[in-house]
Order: C-alpha cells, then sequence, then structure tokens
C-alpha cells in the first residue's frame, strides 16, 4: 500500500486540481489519482466567471490565465434574424474586482496541471489509476484501483477521499446505487472552434437565436492564432429535440447535417454565422441532461465534488465555475475543522444547497431565459424596436437573478472573504 496522505483526491479534472493546489496553499498534504493514462487537453471551450476566477486568482493563477484566454468583455444577446436584443459588460467591465475569462478547456485544464506538478512536486499525479471504489473505518478510507488492462494495482489509503470523478463517477455509484438514468432536457447540443477573424468587440459572449427552431452560444477563447489575427471561436448550437442518445461523452463526434440546416441563414452584419460552423475543425455532440440533486453527497470520510457531486444542464458557465468553488471551500473548511468528517459534512451543508439550486435554475430560468422571453413575446418574428417587445429594465432583472443564484451578485462577491 503507498504512503498515507492526509487527502485522496480521485480525478484530475478542473476541480480536483484546483482542490490539489488549494490543499497543498493550506499546508495539507494530498494524493491525485486520475484514470487516464495520461493527462491530455481535452474539451473546447468554457466561461470562468469572476466568482471563479477570483479563487485562481488566490491561488496566483491570473496572469498564466489571462495568457493563454480571451479576458470577455461583454455578454450580447440576439435574435435568430441578428437584431440585438440585450447587451451587458462581464468582468471587470461591469464592476467586478475580477476578470471574466473565455478559455479553451484544455488551455485552463493545462494551466492548472503546470501549477500543480510545480508546486507539488512532478510526480504530483498518478495517472493510469481508475479508482473502482473505497473502504473506511474510524480512522482512514482505502481506495482500491485497477490500471488500463483491469488488474487490481496497490490500494490508496488517506484520512479522507474526494471523488472529483466527474459525470461518470464510480464513489458516486457506489454510493447511489439507485439512482435512476441522467435527465434529458429535450434539448440536443452540437459544438466546436474555428479558426475565424474577430467579431463585435473581439470579446463578446453571444447567445443568439432559442431552442426552436435553433439557439446559438459564440465565444472566442484564443487570440492571434495565426498571422491574419484570427482567433479560435467556440460555439454550442442547441435545438429542440425530443428523443436522443442520453450517451454522455464529451468527444462524440457530431454530424454536421444533423443540425446546420437550423442556421442556414445566419449570415448577419457582424458574423457568418453558418459559415463559421461549416469552417469547423472538429464537431462534437452531447444531450444537454443532467440529474436531480443529490440528498447527501458526504457518507463518512468520503465525499463528492464537482460533476461527480452536481452535473448540471451546461448553461450560464457553471459547471467548471462551480467545481472550483467546491474545491476551495472544501480546502478553507479542512483548514477551521482539520482533515476529517467534521469538515466533509461542513462542506456538504453549504455546498449542496447552493449547486442544488444552480442546477434547478439552469432548467428553469438560465441566463438565456432574455432570449426564451423574447421569442415569446415577439412571436419569433423581426422588431423594430427592442423596446417594444420587452424593457431593459426586465431584461436586467433575469440576469441579475442568475447570478443573485449562482454566486455572482458583485456586492456580494466583494464582501465574502475568502475561503483560505
Amino acid at each position: 500500500m503507498q504512503s498515507s496522505p492526509e487527502v485522496l483526491i480521485v480525478g484530475a479534472g478542473i476541480g480536483g486540481l484546483t482542490l490539489a493546489l488549494s490543499l497543498h496553499q493550506a499546508g495539507i498534504a494530498c494524493c491525485l489519482v486520475e484514470a487516464a493514462p495520461e493527462i491530455r487537453p481535452l474539451g473546447v471551450g468554457i466561461n470562468v466567471m469572476p466568482q471563479a476566477v477570483r479563487e485562481l486568482d488566490e491561488l496566483g493563477l491570473l496572469d498564466a490565465l489571462a495568457a493563454v484566454g480571451v479576458t470577455t468583455q461583454e455578454a450580447a444577446f440576439f435574435n435568430r434574424y441578428g437584431q440585438l436584443i440585450y447587451r451587458e459588460p462581464a468582468g471587470r467591465a461591469a464592476g467586478y474586482d475580477w476578470p471574466q475569462f473565455s478559455i479553451h478547456r484544455g488551455d485552463l485544464q493545462a494551466v492548472l496541471v503546470d501549477a500543480v506538478r510545480a508546486r507539488l512536486g512532478a510526480g504530483a499525479i498518478l495517472t493510469g489509476h481508475r479508482c473502482t471504489h473505497v473502504e473506511q473505518d474510524d480512522a482512514f478510507v482505502t481506495a482500491q484501483f485497477v490500471d488500463a488492462a483491469g488488474e487490481a494495482t496497490e490500494p490508496i489509503r488517506a484520512r479522507v477521499a474526494i471523488a472529483c470523478d466527474g459525470l461518470h463517477s464510480a464513489l458516486r455509484r457506489q454510493f447511489h446505487p439507485d439512482e435512476g438514468a441522467p435527465r434529458y432536457s429535450g434539448v440536443n447540443m452540437w459544438r466546436g472552434v474555428t479558426r475565424w477573424p474577430p467579431f463585435l468587440t473581439g470579446a463578446t459572449m453571444v447567445r443568439a437565436g432559442w431552442l426552436t427552431p435553433g439557439k446559438m452560444v459564440i465565444y472566442p477563447i484564443r487570440n492571434a492564432i495565426d498571422a491574419e489575427g484570427r482567433q479560435l471561436i467556440n460555439w454550442v448550437a442547441e435545438i429542440e429535440t425530443p428523443q436522443h442518445l442520453l450517451r454522455r461523452d464529451w468527444n462524440r463526434a457530431g454530424r454536421l447535417e444533423d443540425f446546420l440546416p437550423a442556421f442556414a441563414g445566419w449570415k448577419f452584419d457582424w458574423l457568418d454565422v453558418a459559415g463559421m460552423i461549416e469552417a469547423a475543425e472538429a464537431i462534437y455532440e452531447f444531450p444537454m441532461v443532467d440529474q436531480d440533486p443529490l440528498p447527501r453527497w458526504t457518507f463518512g470520510r468520503v465525499t463528492l465534488l464537482g460533476d461527480a457531486a452536481h452535473p448540471m444542464v451546461p448553461r450560464g458557465s457553471n459547471g467548471a465555475v462551480q467545481a472550483i468553488i467546491d474545491a476551495r471551500f472544501l480546502a478553507g473548511q479542512f483548514k477551521r475543522l482539520g482533515v476529517g468528517p467534521a469538515a466533509l459534512e461542513a462542506y456538504q451543508q453549504v455546498r449542496l444547497e447552493a449547486t442544488s439550486r444552480v442546477v434547478l435554475m439552469n432548467r428553469s430560468n438560465p441566463p438565456d431565459a432574455i432570449l426564451r422571453e423574447v421569442w415569446q413575446r415577439s412571436g419569433d418574428r423581426p422588431y423594430a424596436r427592442i423596446e417594444d417587445v420587452v424593457s431593459r429594465d426586465e431584461l436586467a432583472e433575469i440576469s441579475d437573478r442568475y447570478k443573485r443564484v449562482s454566486g455572482a451578485d458583485i456586492e456580494a462577491l466583494r464582501a465574502r472573504p475568502s475561503y483560505l
């Protein structure tokens, strides 16, 4: 059996890596174990909102993130005719003390991995070990692993174990064996990245259209990627799709013909959306699914974190954001209460309720509910003035309501003391 760290982290995704860095900052020894044989930059774009950037800034990562991502300047909403509905500043431009970053998930992961290896040591991440289950007694938890061939490897014992093993968490299944299938929202999404000239401010996050006949989310995630000054543009197409294969695999290939017809006429004076989609380097397909909030995450010396704890519909940029906040809050409880079940219970008491609200809000009134409101009131037709359809105050309230639930209220965030 390997030497016993205080904290065993199962999974080296964004949540697990942030937790490892936070524990190191708090002076708490940890072991980080990953199922994949190597850490590779997977995925496409995500937005790291100010409430999460604050936590990464406290880990000393702000400059590294700014160097590889796009510092988002504004969020803008349009109908499917390219007409502006509403725009608002983002990050520091909106009055936050921290920026918002639009970034390739692989670039974010690389920043975190590099920091873990620099601070915790080159061998800090043990790869090629998939956790199958854990056992525990009054003083320790023991995790069992298999390698890529399915052969049992040496167990690891620790004071506590944190399941950061994502959507397909083995430890979530261990403690909730009777949980039902993922809940499908009725919406399927296709995503990709395209090399394209900057549009609007060059740092705008766009949401446009609505789920019937189709909605787009579009934003740049890398600047100046070639001699022509193009950016790497992340885009997500969302369409109501009543029946769909519910296999959750972020790397499943998608087909252009399955969704492009819904956006064939989307050529605006500020962006040729259809042309951008057709020029994509690769296309991925994913069902918009989540799972009902769990009654508990913590079982003695084991708890869940990130997607293992609260898989949510990918709206409002809150998957990675909430995982980062989970990690920082949990490390703070260890620092305050010691490494043991009391800290895990204190973490669960606060973060389970907070993330459950986000999961449920994402189902009913995410930020893009602005688009739904205009689609309904306008009858999906062009308008002469947006004020004839809905007031700016109403649109601002939809946006602000989501910020309050997701922990992005400016004054509350500024007033909150650091978790560590």
